[in-house]
């Protein structure tokens, strides 16, 4: 008969097993939210796509094409619309977990082909709007927190004010009249100029790929091409994070632990770089979580003027012409990107909240 110790000790060690490894408890947790997320766009994409009051027999065929009973049937049957609601749902959920998006009614190509090409040029225009803009966005904020109601705060201030205040789609008509049109200091639309050849696919990125292939005057021409749309989404999103930058900073400074590593005669560097940057990086990172997202999602206004190929115009371009597998395929991609990019995120509180990382 064990003691009454060993049986403590026991239900101790019990514990002590079931509460190991909380972050990774608290992944698992995340992951599984996640995944019904994931279930959930499905659903509310599937049906806002069946919610839209239009005929796709004659946004696809034509207006004569679709005055023929035969052909409209025939087209129904070919895409699956002649069947139940319901039932169209768990065919197209049974095809995504094939990895089958459906066939563009428009390009009649496969959506996951279209988006092939479409995703990796916003992929390539978000990450160099997104790497700049942090840098810029937290430059800049922390030196406004630093130097609050300077006149170098002030300057910050409005120029953050602006970023956010101008609307991009006439930023970037703007952007595009001058610097193209009127002073011809960067190309127009498109990736790259019409002289010049894709590099050989690999990432479907023009910059990386031009790298990787040893092409260097195609990198040129690709980065130059992203000059005139990456300045216009960066000034947007710099003044973003310039705002919360400011803020979240400032919520540090008047910190006790703050002002402790100030007594302690600790160079200023690290003042700033350990303890306030640190202590305000969460909102921080939210809000970059929520920028980059929603530049992979699609800057539908900015890729059009500059004719960029993306996602957003893809998008643009099945609304306008009711092609319902791309619309879903876009809703989804959509999704995705959100959900990835919040669990990311989640992924890295883990590890620098020490209120959720358990030691």
């Amino acid at each position: 008969m064990p003691s009454s110790s060993e049986v403590e000790q026991a239900v101790g060690v019990s514990r002590a097993g079931r509460r190991s490894h909380p972050l990774l408890r608290y992944l698992g947790i995340r992951f599984g939210i996640s995944v019904l997320l994931l279930w959930g766009v499905t659903v509310i994409t599937f049906v806002l796509a069946n919610l839209v009051p239009a005929n796709p027999a004659a946004a696809a065929l034509g207006e004569k094409a679709a005055s023929d009973p035969k052909v409209v049937q025939a087209f129904n049957e070919a895409h699956g619309f002649d069947k139940p609601v319901v039932v169209q749902y768990f065919i197209y959920l049974g095809n995504l977990l094939r990895g089958n998006l459906g066939t563009s009614t428009q390009t009649h190509n496969p959506v996951t082909e279209d988006l092939g090409v479409a995703f990796p040029a916003t992929i390539e225009l978000a990450l160099f709007v997104i790497v700049f803009s942090i840098i810029i966005g937290l430059g800049l904020g922390l030196i406004a927190a630093l130097r609050h109601n300077r006149f170098s705060d002030q300057i910050i201030r409005v120029f953050s004010l602006i970023g956010i205040s101008i609307p991009t789609f006439w930023l970037a008509v703007a952007f595009f009249f001058v610097f193209f049109y009127l002073l011809g200091w960067a190309p127009g639309t498109g990736r790259l100029s019409p002289a010049a050849t894709a590099p050989p696919h690999v990432t479907g990125m023009y910059t990386v790929d031009s790298l990787l292939a040893g092409q260097w005057d195609t990198f040129g021409d690709a980065l130059s091409h992203l000059i005139l749309p990456g300045a216009v989404l960066t000034l947007y999103t710099v003044g973003l994070l310039v705002r919360f930058t400011r803020s979240g900073v400032l919520d540090v400074l008047s910190q006790d632990y703050v002002k402790a590593a100030r007594a302690k005669g600790l160079p200023a560097h690290t003042v700033v770089f350990r303890y306030i940057l640190r202590g305000s990086l969460l909102p921080i990172l939210t809000i970059v979580g929520l920028a980059f997202g929603s530049l992979l999602s699609g800057t539908v206004l900015t890729e059009q003027v500059f004719n960029w190929g993306g996602i957003g115009q893809y998008a643009y371009k099945a609304a306008t012409t009711l092609d319902l597998p791309a619309i879903m395929g876009v809703g989804l991609i959509v999704g995705v990107v959100y959900i990835a990019i919040n669990f990311v995120i989640d992924v890295v509180y883990g590890f620098i909240d020490p209120r959720v990382r358990v030691r």
